[in-house]
Parts: structure tokens; C-alpha cells; sequence
């Protein structure tokens, strides 16, 4: 999978996945990696974890050699190493 990265108030990296339904975020202050959820226009968070716990970097290179899972649960399953 790939992603996509865009301009987000709050994050100073946001990346979209292929479909645009989910995204990964580092908060501004860069101690937090958010899951997001896109719920209509906006988007939710559904996961969150400390930098020291899981990196995006981490997320992200766990996620690279798969398709872009059907559903959040399982993209965050496959994100958080399960």
C-alpha cells in the first residue's frame, strides 16, 4: 500500500491511504500517532498511540507491502503488528 501525504491543521505529517477512507497522523507536538477514520466530511480518530510506543514510520513500513485492508480494525491490527 502507499500513501498519499496532505496538509492537515494539527499534524505536521498526514497520509492518506489509496481510498482516502483511512489516514495516519503525527500530531503537531510529534508525541502522537493518530488512525483517522473519515466519518462523512470530517475525520474521527479511532486509534491512538505515543511516538515511544509506535512511530508512524513503524505503521507505515508494516502497511507497505499489503493492500490496503477492507476495514479500520484491520488496518490497525496490521499497523500495530498483530
Amino acid at each position: 500500500m502507499y500513501f498519499v501525504t496532505v496538509k492537515r491543521p494539527g499534524y505536521c505529517l498526514f497520509c492518506l491511504t489509496p481510498s482516502e477512507r483511512i489516514a495516519v497522523g503525527l500530531t503537531d507536538d510529534q508525541r502522537r500517532v493518530h488512525v483517522l477514520e473519515r466519518r462523512g466530511g470530517d475525520w474521527a480518530v479511532h486509534r491512538e498511540w505515543p511516538v515511544d510506543e509506535l512511530s508512524h514510520t513503524a505503521l507505515m513500513q508494516r502497511l507497505a507491502t499489503v493492500d490496503e485492508p477492507g476495514t479500520i480494525d484491520a488496518f490497525v491490527r496490521i499497523a500495530a503488528g498483530g
